[in-house]
């Protein structure tokens, strides 16, 4: 900030100070200007579009670093946009990323801190959104979304209270929006949300039938989560011809009484645009935002123009102009609409995929960068660890506390638009995974702190393996002997998983806790996986045995003779290469649950049997070759340009007692091992993809394919976020017509963060995934995922640069999961549901040295196995010193689930309550303060006459520990998830 601004920042200070005793501050919609009842009002909306990341850093966009690279500094935003609003307290502007604000907001003294809290009090910097960042809403997991939107509305609401609460969603930027984004914010108690991307067919025919803003019914399973949701008129960018910032060149207002005097063609041409706008609404509003990406830099620049602006459109009402023009902003534009009490139409769907031509559908984000979006995965699951652990522990220190913010703070950044996504530059992708990697170290640390409380092992080492993907882990590569393997359970219920060591090929013994023999045994790791030339190939086989959890486990692993063993050496059972034939037909491999049978001929999985079921399911790769897809957009370059493999797979079987395995060599970057476990009920299939090869005109893009007899008549359903299914029907949108001539397979493309699904009357096949990517069902029966992209353009979006990540020296490879359900078509999908649950967030694993446990009690861990069934332990984690944030969720929908109660006084209990309320699904408001907008949809019954809310829908629980237990009662209809804080002595 220059000096003169700094003057002038110091005198406004004290005038503010005199005035403020006078002036009794009011925020929210009391603090909105008034409108005019009989014109049309336009809202100016300031504001700045600033990306967490995209062309550069955050680091690099918050200090305005390499603007080279791009011209961004979000700190002198701040500065300016403050300094600009003192001067006149008519002006407005919305702060939208919590985290850069965060940032900036630790940079400043206490008299620009009190100006700051003065300018929110008045409503004069209203915080929109407000969540940590602009999360992307494909890519996405629903809890991590929830988390993004705690911290940031935590941090507002502990700097500037009530009036720091947003009141809307401010989704500009992101590509496509999905119906479970709509849901929380509902469940957070907003009262609508905007955004500017829609497919060009669908907001062409909106736009004839004023019906750019809806109701949008976001759940088939709850039923007051309906939200107000509007398109903005263009795009978030300024009125075309009137960016006043010191990026671009078009006209300032010149109002001299000189040559250069334009305020009449100005003022008509932004009156021109504003009554084409006003054609497309349905009430005498209209809202226009004012800013674009990282504009307002030299905000006065801005303001300046802005004030002359309305002045001079205002004063045109006295010679009958019925155009009224205010600062507003999009919390203050919704609540005049909602008091001109309209019907809107109703929306149930979602707005994926997101076409901008007929040439370009961006599907191709939703599988780009896959080692990234699994290593979000990764730092979601240890959150969700470290939160649990601490808030059991009561872990206090500074250290502890920072780090376990940090964490939350990076998984905020990853979960924006430019993140998990991949559709950011490469040198902001290593950045990422640089602040990812820091994070997921210090989580992993205070959940060691946690577990020297919480174990007998008080000075176990309980480290971390972050490449057990490819059967390393430092912690054992010289010896498993006297290893002990803690693990933790983040879920509610006692679980049975598999745990799989990276060990040396020797002889072990595994017992439990109580001393018992575990059964183990040791199987060889793919030969491609050895091969891998970043791989020390210190072991090469894996110990493994079924684990039985309910919170915390630990397994005692040593090495012992041969004659003393236990486990088996499971040594291939049957070879098959190229160059053999076999008489036979087909090899069979069974547990007692599932039966495969591989064709011997072509080398692929070709049947299926589980759960009473008999299916032919053909499991392969297949190959795009495209010409023109990039970071963001999938498009097939022609037809017959997607291959799939039919035949020439080698495999070897590995036959043991708790694992068979079918290792695959598709060719020379594909690769894959099919696995099923005794008494686990899907097959799981473990892919390895890379070095991808390209050509010097063409890329590749590699997709995994099951392909059934099935009759499921073009219609798959995907989830939503991680919860709620949604049917899709091939070449079909919900409310318009969609041109497919030029791109059929991306343009039927969806975003699958955990599953999609076929089935017909008889037979129904789930896959699932471990992180998010890009799928469809093109033909009947076949389902099809994205696994890897490696191009050789960029699609002309912006980043600039072509997706061919390259690491270690080499073209990215990729490990990773899918998993098939094979059932009976009226069998109930809830194995679905809770094998989504294990994808996400399975055991987590802590190695330490057996050194002998202490005699000294540990801090007991509660169980909640006295949950129903269908309950999820969807957040524990410490909220202030004295509170804990607690939420339930019943993650079974209306048809698997049913309505379900139980009591929570056993965990209040436990973490030394003192109080419990019920709080919105961010936890910073109370429950029995929501009062939310409801608006009319079309074909629903009489419109009222006044403007109508929403409520909380049951009695918001609010109880202490003097009360009876049943005050403590929690009932949870299908879908719905209740937050709670526990105030703790």
């Amino acid at each position: 900030m220059n000096t003169m601004k700094y003057l002038g920042l110091v005198i406004c200070v004290a005038l503010l100070a005199i005035k403020a005793k006078s002036v009794q501050a009011v925020c929210g919609y009391e603090s909105c200007h008034e409108t005019k009842s009989n014109m049309v009002n336009i809202h100016l909306v300031p504001h700045s579009h600033d990306d967490v990341g995209w062309l550069k850093t955050v680091d690099q966009y918050f200090y305005g670093h390499k603007n080279n690279i791009q011209h961004a500094g979000v700190q002198y935003i701040i500065d300016t946009v403050i300094s600009e609003l003192i001067k006149n307290p008519d002006r407005r502007f919305i702060q939208v990323e919590t985290s850069f604000f965060f940032k900036w907001w630790d940079e400043q003294s206490e008299t620009v801190r009190a100006i700051v809290k003065k300018l929110v009090n008045e409503g004069r910097l209203q915080f929109t959104n407000g969540a940590w960042s602009m999360n992307d809403e494909a890519a996405v997991n629903y809890q991590s979304v929830i988390d993004q939107f705690t911290v940031g509305l935590k941090f507002l609401d502990d700097t500037f209270g009530v009036c720091g609460r947003p009141r809307v969603g401010w989704q500009i930027d992101p590509f496509g929006h999905s119906r479970e984004q709509a849901s929380l914010y509902a469940q957070m108690g907003y009262d609508g949300e905007f955004f500017s991307r829609m497919d060009h067919n669908d907001k062409g025919r909106r736009m004839n039938d004023l019906a750019l803003e809806m109701v949008w019914d976001a759940s088939e399973s709850l039923s007051d989560v309906k939200l107000f949701t509007g398109l903005l008129y263009t795009f978030y960018w300024d009125t075309p011809g009137f960016c006043f910032d010191v990026h671009c060149s078009d006209d300032p207002i010149i109002d001299s009484d000189s040559y250069d005097n334009n305020v009449k063609s100005r003022v008509d041409d932004f009156i021109a645009y504003a009554a084409q706008v006003a054609e497309k609404f349905r009430t005498n509003h209209i809202m226009i935002p004012m800013g674009g990406d990282f504009q307002y830099e030299d905000a006065e620049v801005n303001f300046k123009n802005m004030d002359k602006l309305i002045k001079y459109i205002n004063e045109r009402q006295s010679s009958g102009s019925k155009y009224n023009i205010l600062y507003s902003t999009p919390a203050c534009y919704l609540n005049s609409v909602h008091k001109s009490v309209q019907s809107y139409p109703n929306k149930t769907l979602d707005f994926f995929p997101y076409g901008s031509d007929s040439n370009s559908f961006w599907t191709g984000y939703y599988t780009s960068r896959p080692t990234q979006k699994r290593f979000e995965r990764d730092g979601n699951h240890i959150l969700q660890v470290a939160k649990q652990l601490s808030a059991f522990a009561e872990l206090s220190s500074a250290r502890q506390k920072e780090d376990l913010e940090y964490l939350r703070h990076i998984m905020g950044v990853m979960q924006h638009h430019d993140a998990i996504t991949g559709t950011e530059k490469q040198h902001v992708s290593d950045d990422y995974d640089r602040l990812l990697y820091d994070a997921i170290v210090g989580g992993v640390n205070t959940a060691r702190d946690a577990l020297r409380k919480l174990t007998k092992l008080p000075n176990g080492e309980f480290e971390s393996c972050l490449q057990l993907n490819i059967s390393t882990c430092a912690f054992t590569k010289d010896s498993a002997d006297n290893v002990v393997v803690t693990v933790y359970n983040p879920l509610a219920h006692t679980t049975n998983q598999y745990v799989r060591i990276p060990v040396k090929n020797e002889n072990y013994q595994v017992t439990d806790e109580k001393g018992r023999m575990v059964a183990s045994e040791v199987v060889p790791v793919p030969w491609q996986v050895l091969a891998l030339e970043f791989r020390s190939n210190d072991t090469q086989h894996e110990l493994l045995f079924k684990a039985t959890v309910n919170k915390i486990a630990s397994y005692y692993i040593k090495k012992v003779d041969s004659k003393e063993s236990v486990n088996n050496v499971v040594n291939s059972l049957k070879k098959k290469t190229n160059a053999e034939t076999y008489d036979d037909e087909e090899t069979v491999v069974q547990t007692s649950l599932i039966k495969l049978a591989v064709d011997n001929k072509t080398g692929l999985l070709k049947r299926v049997e589980m759960n009473g079921v008999s299916e032919n399911i053909l499991q392969s790769f297949g190959v795009y070759r495209t010409y023109d897809s990039g970071a963001y957009v999938f498009r097939q370059y022609n037809q017959g340009d997607f291959v799939i493999q039919e035949d020439g797979v080698e495999f070897t079987i590995y036959d043991g007692d708790l694992v068979k395995e079918v290792h695959q060599h598709f060719n020379d970057y594909i690769s894959q091992v099919i696995r099923i476990y005794e008494t686990k009920n899907m097959v799981e299939f473990e892919w390895l993809v890379g070095p991808i090869p390209i050509e010097e005109e063409f890329g590749t893009e590699v997709v995994t394919t099951f392909s059934s007899e099935i009759s499921s008549n073009g219609v798959f359903y995907t989830d939503s976020n991680g919860r709620e299914l949604i049917r899709r029907e091939k070449d079909k949108r919900e409310d318009f017509d969609p041109e497919l001539a030029v791109q059929p397979t991306s343009g039927n493309y969806y975003p699958i963060t955990s599953r999609i699904a076929l089935q017909d009357s008889n037979k129904r096949i789930a896959v699932l995934n471990d992180r998010a990517q890009g799928g469809s069902s093109m033909k009947d029966g076949q389902i099809e995922l994205m696994l890897h992209r490696r191009l050789v353009r960029d699609d002309g979006y912006g980043v600039d640069e072509t997706l061919n990540e390259q690491k270690f020296g080499q073209p990215l490879i990729a490990r990773g999961k899918v998993f098939l359900i094979l059932n009976a078509a009226d069998e109930s999908t809830s194995v679905e549901r809770e094998a989504e649950k294990e994808i996400h967030l399975p055991l987590w694993k802590f190695f330490s040295q057996n050194s002998g446990s202490s005699s000294s009690a540990a801090k007991f861990v509660p169980s909640f196995d006295d949950f129903p069934q269908s309950v999820h332990l969807l957040t524990l984690e410490p909220f202030n010193d004295d509170e804990v944030l607690l939420r339930v969720e019943n993650f079974k929908d209306h048809i698997e689930g049913k309505v379900v109660s139980f009591n929570i006084r056993p965990i209040f209990d436990y973490l030394n309550g003192v109080e419990i309320h019920e709080t919105t699904l961010d936890g910073n408001l109370a429950l029995s303060d929501l009062k939310r907008f409801k608006f009319h949809a079309e074909g629903s019954g009489v419109r009222g006459s006044e403007a109508e809310y929403y409520t909380s829908s049951h009695k918001p629980l609010s109880a202490n520990q003097s009360q009876d237990a049943s005050e403590f009662a929690v009932t949870l209809y299908p879908m719905q998830i209740r937050t709670f804080i526990i105030k703790i002595n």
